[in-house]
């Protein structure tokens, strides 16, 4: 039995215009310049609307060759619903512009069988945009190639469940058909967003944003997802895609192979100059096999 979730964000935060959006990324992707490497094991990417996030974002999915992956797991925050676990699709098809991506559903079941897994309805599924908006992206770097994916919706996890979640899915790490699509934004700042960490030093607003970002993404790379904690503790700086990124640095902790993350693009949706102002900000990884960093 088929169920489908629909690509409800299509048409309002991306284009809906099959043409149209796959010229928008082929035309970022081929921007970006950068080669397909096979040693790209995952990536970290925004999720915001393309017209904010969208160049940003190719610059994590240029450097997947697509050649003998055939599984993506997509991990992605929750905006909408609360769930202290992780939950899994009840889809069987995803749905993009760009053609339908299938679940494997053998892998599902592998995980619902750890007990560990809350299954989320359809309509949770369909109204969190984190995972959507890497879809297109993947229905486009893999046209012609047979992938299968595995959403799983990250929730509100405290640290211990964000260990056991890690060391759960490292296995997956190991296998070099699987790939993993990490969704997250950086900071969001401004009254609206209830924070405005601002340190003078650095001079103006954005500045100290993009300063704040940046120790983030340095302790990203280092893999070590302790410091990632005590960072998050100390500045509180509002990544959504934070419980997600942990539980990537636990399995890349916890998996045989040497992987380690290098961030390759950073940008702000605006720059801000006053108290008034507002931002987000968006970052792009690649996790590369034998301690391939990026290149900020």
């Amino acid at each position: 039995m088929e169920t489908v979730r629909r690509a409800l964000h299509a048409g309002s935060w991306y284009t809906d215009n099959t043409k149209k959006l796959g010229e928008e990324l082929d035309e970022w992707l081929r921007a970006t310049g950068l080669p397909k490497s096979p040693d790209i094991r995952g990536i970290i990417a925004p999720h915001a609307g393309y017209s904010y996030s969208g160049r940003c974002a190719a610059y994590a999915f240029a450097n997947i060759d697509p050649e003998n992956i055939s599984r993506v797991f997509l991990l992605g925050p929750s905006h909408h619903h609360y769930t202290p676990k992780c939950a899994l699709t009840r889809a069987t098809i995803y749905r993009t512009p760009l053609g339908d991506l299938p679940v494997d559903l053998e892998v599902i079941e592998e995980l619902k069988a750890t007990g560990k897994f809350e299954l989320m309805d359809l309509h949770v599924d369909e109204a969190e945009h984190s995972m959507e908006m890497h879809l297109p992206y993947i229905a486009k770097v893999f046209h012609g190639h047979q992938v299968k994916i595995v959403p799983i919706l990250v929730g509100s996890l405290n640290s211990q469940n964000e260990a056991m979640y890690g060391r759960l899915l490292a296995k997956y790490v190991d296998d070099p058909q699987n790939f993993f699509s990490v969704s997250s934004d950086f900071c969001h700042w401004g009254s609206r967003f209830h924070y405005t960490h601002y340190d003078k030093k650095h001079g103006p607003i954005h500045k100290s944003i993009e300063a704040l970002d940046h120790m983030g993404m340095d302790i990203i790379e280092t893999g070590d997802p302790d410091a990632f904690k005590e960072y998050l503790q100390d500045f509180g700086n509002t990544i959504c895609g934070r419980h997600p990124i942990s539980v990537f640095l636990h399995m890349l902790r916890s998996c045989s192979e040497k992987v380690s993350i290098g961030f390759i693009r950073y940008e702000q949706s605006s720059k801000c100059k006053s108290m008034k102002d507002s931002s987000v900000s968006y970052a792009s990884a690649a996790a590369k096999l034998d301690g391939g960093g990026g290149n900020r």
